[in-house]
C-alpha cells in the first residue's frame, strides 16, 4: 500500500495528506508486515529497510505545514541520450550501413540525441499542458474559426524542417539508405515531440503521393515545402478521409462531393468528421466529382483524390467551416477537428476515379510512421522502467534485484526488439523501392509487410506499455509523471490507419492480388535468415522451432485452400499475427547470427521463438475457422438466436 500511495519523483511537487487517501502510518505498517512474511532480507538490506522505514515515520511525525514544504524522496527515472543507450539501434545500424554511411549517420544521431534530451522533450511536455484551443468568434461576433496552438507546437514545427525529417527520405543523400536514416530520427523523436509526429506522417505521406505521381508542375512549389529544411518554408499536410460513416470503408462513407470550376478548379463540398493536425498547410483528401446534372459515381471507383490549400494568401480559411475540436483520449497534444467544407477550392490530382489507387502511397508511410511510433513508445517505457529499477528499493532491495521484476521487463524487452527489427526492414525495403534497387520480391514483401507490421506492433504497443506503467506502481498511474501521456498516446496505435482487423483483411488481399506470390516470397526470405544460423550452436533450438513454425503454416495454406472463402477470413487475424511473428523470429535469429552478436542477441531470439509462433494453425487445428463456429461467435455474443433488435 505504502509502495503505491507515495509519489516517486524528486521533485518540487507536495504529498498533501488529503491526497493520500489512507493513514500512511497504516500502510507502512501493512507493507512491512507483507515484507516479513514474503521476502527474507540480509542484515545489510534490514538495515536499508529500516533507515527507509525510519525517514517515513520521521515524516509522519512532522507537523503538516512542514511536510508539505519537503521535497519527495523518491528518485525518478533519469534516461540519457536515447541513441547511445539504445544497443539494439546502434548494433543494426553497425551491422547494416556502409562504413562511410555509419560513420555520418551516427554523428548526426548523437547530436540529434542530445537535442532531444536538452530542447526537444521539454518542449514536448509543453504541448502536453497546453493543448491547442478552438476559438469559434471574436470579441465582435466574427466568425473566425481560430484553432490557437502553443508556442511549443510551432517550435516543433521549425525543429522537424531543421533536422530534415521528412526531407532526409527525399534529399537521398544516402541513397537507398535514407529511409532508415529518416525512420531512425523519427523513431528518436516520436515519444518526445508532443505528438507532433503524427503531422509529420501525414506530411511524409502527401510528400510521398506527389512524388509518385511524377511531381506534376502544379504540385512542384508544394512539394517543395513539404520536404523543405527551412522552418520558415516548410508546410505540414493533413489527410481528410475520414467522414461520418466512418474512416476505413471510405468507398461507402465519403459523401464529399467535387464541382469542377470553369478555370479547370473544383469546389469541395461536404463534412469531413476527423480530421488529424487540422492546423496544418496543406491536405489531401477523397470526393467525387459531380457531372452536369449534378450526379455522382458511387463506390471506390467514383472517388478522386484532391490537394488543397487550409488557407489562402491572406491566412483565411479556404471556405472551411471548423465545426469543433475532438475530445480524444490521447494524443491531445494535436489539433483534431470536425470540418465542413463549403467550396474549399482544390485541385483535383489523381486521374478521375482513381483516387484510393492514388492515395494508397499515403497510407503506406502513414502505417510505417505508424510503426515507428509504435516501436518508440514500447522502447520508451522499458527505458524508464529499466533506470527505475536502479534506483527504487522496494522490500530490502533495489528493484533490479528482484528476479521476477527483471523477467517481466525481459520480456518486453525481446517483444521490443522483435518489433524493432521489423520497423527497420521495412524502411531497407522501402529505402530500396524508392531508389529503383528493389527485386519484384522485395517489392511483394514490403506491400505484405507494411500491414502485418502495422497492425501486430500496434497491439504490441498497447499489451507493452500497459505492462511497463505496473513497474512503477501506483506512481505509473499519476499524470504529472508524464507515464499516462505516453500511454494514452499509444493506445490509438491500432486503431488509426486501419484497425486490427481491416488490416487483418488487407494482408489476405495482397495475398489474393499476387496469386500467392507474396506468400512464395515470405518463406524464401525466411529460410534464407534462418540459415545464417546453421553455425551457431546456441541458435540450434530457436531454428528448430522456426521450421516447424514455417510448416505447420504450409499445411495451414494448403487446408485452408479447400475450404469457404469464409475460412480465411474468420482466421484473417491469427494468419498475420503468425506472418509477424515468424518473420520476426526470421530477423531475430538472423541479428544474433552477426559474428560479433552478444549474448543478449542470442537470448531475445531463442525466447521469441519460444512463443506460439504460428496461431493460426493451432486455431485451424481446433476448428474455429469453421461456418458452425462462426455462429456460436454470434450466440455468444447476443444470444441464441442473435437478435437484431438492439444493433
Amino acid at each position: 500500500m505504502f509502495a503505491r500511495r507515495l509519489p516517486l519523483w524528486r521533485s518540487s511537487a507536495t504529498c498533501k495528506p488529503w491526497q493520500m487517501g489512507l493513514s500512511l502510518r497504516h500502510g507502512w505498517e501493512r507493507c512491512q508486515a507483507w515484507s516479513c512474511r514474503g521476502v527474507n532480507t540480509t542484515a545489510e538490506q534490514g538495515q536499508q529497510v529500516s533507515m527507509q522505514q525510519n525517514q517515513v515515520l520521521e515524516e509522519l511525525e512532522m507537523p503538516v505545514a512542514r511536510r508539505e514544504t519537503e521535497n519527495l524522496f523518491q528518485e525518478r527515472p533519469e534516461t540519457g541520450n536515447q541513441y547511445l543507450e539504445d544497443a539494439l539501434l546502434r548494433s543494426y545500424l553497425k551491422a547494416h550501413l556502409p562504413p562511410k554511411v555509419l560513420e555520418e549517420v551516427s554523428q548526426d544521431l548523437e547530436r540529434f540525441g542530445n537535442r532531444l534530451l536538452t530542447e526537444v522533450q521539454p518542449l514536448g511536455w509543453e504541448c502536453e499542458l497546453n493543448p491547442p484551443v478552438f476559438r469559434q468568434y471574436d470579441a465582435w461576433g466574427q466568425r473566425v474559426d481560430h484553432i490557437i496552438t502553443c508556442s511549443a507546437w510551432k517550435r516543433m514545427k521549425e525543429i522537424s524542417a531543421e533536422e530534415g525529417l521528412i526531407a532526409e527520405a527525399y534529399e537521398r543523400r544516402y541513397s537507398n539508405w535514407s529511409r532508415v536514416h529518416q525512420a531512425v530520427k523519427l523513431y528518436l523523436f516520436s515519444t518526445t515531440s508532443g505528438g507532433f509526429n503524427c503531422p509529420l506522417a501525414m506530411t511524409d505521406g502527401a510528400a510521398k503521393v506527389i512524388e509518385s505521381l511524377g511531381t506534376p508542375a502544379s504540385l512542384k512549389n508544394a512539394f517543395d515545402h513539404l520536404t523543405s529544411r527551412d522552418p520558415k518554408k516548410f508546410w505540414t499536410s493533413g489527410q481528410w478521409m475520414t467522414e461520418r460513416r466512418g474512416g476505413s470503408d471510405v468507398a461507402n462513407g465519403t459523401e464529399t462531393v467535387a464541382r469542377k470550376q470553369p478555370h479547370g478548379t473544383y469546389r469541395l463540398y461536404g463534412f469531413k468528421w476527423f480530421t488529424s493536425a487540422a492546423d496544418s498547410d496543406v491536405t489531401l483528401t477523397l470526393a467525387r466529382i459531380a457531372d452536369a446534372e449534378g450526379h455522382v459515381k458511387q463506390g471506390s471507383s467514383g472517388l478522386s483524390l484532391f490537394f488543397l490549400k487550409v488557407r489562402d494568401e491572406d491566412k483565411k480559411l479556404n471556405n472551411i467551416r471548423v465545426q469543433r475540436l475532438k475530445d480524444k483520449l490521447g494524443t491531445r497534444q494535436m489539433a483534431t477537428a470536425e470540418l465542413w467544407l463549403d467550396g474549399a477550392e482544390a485541385e483535383l490530382i489523381s486521374a478521375e476515379g482513381r483516387g484510393v489507387a492514388s492515395i494508397s502511397n499515403m497510407l503506406n508511410i502513414t502505417r510505417i510512421h505508424n510503426v515507428i511510433g509504435a516501436v518508440a513508445s514500447m522502447r520508451r517505457m522499458i527505458s524508464l522502467s529499466r533506470e527505475y529499477a536502479l534506483k527504487r528499493v522496494v522490500f530490502g532491495k533495489l528493484l533490479k534485484d528482484h528476479p521476477l521484476h527483471m523477467q517481466t521487463i525481459a520480456r518486453m524487452e525481446v517483444q521490443t526488439r522483435g518489433a524493432f527489427l521489423l520497423l527497420m526492414e521495412i524502411a531497407r525495403l522501402l529505402g530500396l523501392a524508392e531508389t529503383n534497387m528493389a527485386s519484384e520480391q522485395d517489392q511483394l514483401l514490403l506491400r505484405l509487410l507494411v500491414p502485418v507490421a502495422k497492425l501486430y506492433t500496434g497491439k504490441q504497443a498497447s499489451a507493452t506499455v500497459i505492462e511497463a506503467m505496473e513497474c512503477f506502481g501506483g506512481q505509473g498511474y499519476m499524470e504529472d509523471t508524464g507515464l499516462p501521456v505516453i500511454v494514452r498516446d499509444t493506445l490509438v496505435l491500432s486503431i488509426w490507419e486501419g484497425t486490427t482487423n481491416i488490416l487483418s483483411l488487407d494482408v489476405l488481399r495482397s495475398l489474393t492480388k499476387s496469386q500467392g506470390q507474396v506468400i512464395a516470397v515470405f518463406f524464401s526470405t525466411v529460410q534464407k535468415k534462418i540459415e545464417l544460423a546453421s553455425s551457431t550452436a546456441e541458435l540450434e533450438p530457436a531454428v528448430k522451432q522456426m521450421r516447424a513454425a514455417i510448416g505447420r503454416l504450409t499445411q495451414f495454406i494448403q487446408g485452408a485452400g479447400s475450404k469457404e472463402a469464409v475460412t480465411m477470413e474468420l482466421a484473417a487475424r491469427d494468419f498475420s499475427y503468425s506472418l509477424a511473428r515468424i518473420y520476426a523470429g526470421a530477423l531475430l535469429i538472423e541479428h544474433a547470427s552477426r559474428p560479433d552478436a552478444s549474448a543478449e542477441d542470442i537470448s531475445a531470439a531463442r525466447r521469441w521463438c519460444n512463443q506460439e509462433l504460428c496461431p493460426v494453425a493451432t486455431e485451424f487445428k481446433n476448428s474455429s475457422y469453421e461456418a458452425e463456429e462462426s455462429l456460436m461467435d454470434s450466440s455468444l455474443v447476443y444470444g441464441s438466436p442473435p437478435s437484431t433488435s438492439r444493433l
